[in-house]
């Protein structure tokens, strides 16, 4: 398949990922605009424009476990709920109806902020009973979307796993990590770090339907090799693979991320859970009319005739032959690209000791 271009540019809000408020299926009562007071806000054919909002929220913990079996991580934790990156396919958005808000443009625009987190994550770590193991920054949403620029949360975070030296793993899609080098650098001294960088395509055409506010494809390349010029472990996540969209992108993706340093690569196929099978139609109709429905035929082809499969183990590899065939790929650009390298397990040994304050002599 060809890469995509924007067919109905008049219709598509570029600068957001969902294309209209969605209701929280949890409020019995909504509000709604009536068609007469948005006339007299917005020109005919023109997408309504949304500026972010920033709210302060106070939670009483700040580190979660994770119950899927097949994600990979034990703990995560999220310095910011909703996220401004809005990319259209994110399985977080369903998260954030319960806070009372909507999944569509209200997850991409109400950003919450956890400003104690750093001091939660502290008493965290000073529990006895804890024992060290990677708790992966970005579980939900980006810890380096843009309001990190404002708040520095993510960076305050970084700082309290250095001085406990606990295991943290990090994912992200955006450049700012690099504002962190320094941090990054002190921990992986004792292999505290991980890094996990999403590269969607390599496309910029599709990059900025998908994730409109997100960092550019070359800039995540430089940000794995620099990364990985300073030793840090990058895996690389060419995830969601979208039948149709970036599926024909895979062995390509795969010698990018290889070519600038990645240890190992991961691979998972779109699912739209909750309400983003709506979000994504809706989006997908506007941005690619043309496509709309091979690409959902493709999708649903994966997960057993419907857009999404909640089963664990099933969910995030598909099935079919659809989805064989994506990781048929995968297995040989592992083969080919990735030969001998591997992704190291985070050291834990190290926490105890400065937990207690029982530090080696030397």
């Amino acid at each position: 398949m060809s890469d995509i271009s924007i067919q109905n540019s008049n219709a598509l809000n570029r600068g957001r990922g969902a294309q209209e408020k969605r209701n929280n299926r949890f409020e019995k009562l909504r509000h709604e605009e009536s068609p007469e007071y948005l006339e007299h806000l917005f020109r005919e054919g023109e997408p309504q424009k949304v500026k972010t909002t920033y709210q302060k929220i106070f939670p009483k913990t700040i580190v979660n476990q994770v119950q899927s079996p097949d994600i990979g991580i034990g703990y995560s934790m999220n310095p910011y709920q909703g996220c401004e990156h809005g990319c259209v396919y994110c399985y977080a958005r369903n998260t954030h109806e319960y806070w009372g808000y909507g999944p569509g443009i209200d997850f991409e625009s109400k950003i919450l902020v956890k400003e104690e987190a750093p001091k939660l994550l502290d008493a965290f770590l000073r529990k006895p009973k804890w024992k060290a193991t990677p708790i992966v920054l970005s579980g939900n949403t980006d810890c380096y979307q843009p309001a990190e620029k404002h708040f520095e949360i993510t960076r305050a975070c970084l700082e309290v796993f250095l001085k406990y030296r606990h295991p943290v793993g990090i994912i992200t899609k955006n450049a700012m990590i690099l504002r962190d080098l320094d941090l990054l650098k002190a921990l992986h001294k004792d292999r505290l770090i991980g890094v996990h960088v999403s590269v969607t395509s390599l496309n910029k055409e599709t990059r900025s339907l998908l994730e409109p506010r997100t960092t550019t494809t070359p800039q995540r390349l430089k940000t794995i090799r620099l990364l990985s010029e300073a030793g840090i472990p990058v895996n690389a996540m060419l995830a969601p693979i979208i039948p149709g969209i970036n599926s024909h992108e895979i062995m390509a993706l795969a010698e990018a991320v290889a070519g600038v340093g990645a240890r190992s690569f991961g691979l998972t196929v779109v699912r739209l859970n909750g309400a983003i099978g709506d979000i994504f139609t809706s989006w997908i109709q506007k941005a690619l009319p043309d496509k709309a429905e091979k690409v959902l035929s493709l999708i649903k082809s994966c997960h057993g005739g419907s857009v999404n499969d909640s089963r664990f183990g099933i969910r995030q590899k598909g099935e079919g032959a659809v989805a064989e065939q994506l990781h048929h790929m995968a297995g040989i650009a592992r083969r080919r690209y990735f030969k001998h390298r591997e992704f190291p397990e985070l050291n834990t040994a190290l926490h105890q000791q400065y937990k207690t304050g029982q530090l080696p002599l030397f």
